[in-house]
């Protein structure tokens, strides 16, 4: 399979269209496709602004993977993996 981004540190190799936002690896990036999960999680994510066309950046990892912190609209935030998985990105190439 394709790599989604030329980032070294990226071990994502889906597709190079979207993927999961749990998937990137730190120092990935990309923008936001959709929200899913069911009601009352998707609208706490796009109230804390994973609306479609945002730019997130994977910032670290929790030292067992979970939880997350993302670069989003200028802030800092956390999601559980579990959360994370509900927003669906299209990679940025990096080059």
């Amino acid at each position: 399979m394709q790599k989604a981004c030329d980032f070294a540190g990226c071990n994502h190799s889906g597709s190079v269209d979207s993927c999961g936002l749990n998937k990137l690896s730190i120092g990935c990036s990309g923008c936001v496709v959709s929200v899913g999960g069911d009601p009352e999680i998707r609208r706490r994510l796009l109230e804390m602004g994973f609306c479609n066309g945002a730019s997130v950046e994977v910032i670290r990892r929790a030292p067992l993977g979970d939880p997350i912190e993302f670069r989003l609209r200028g802030y800092s935030l956390s999601l559980r993996e579990e959360q994370a998985r509900h927003v669906t990105v299209a990679p940025n190439a990096i080059g």
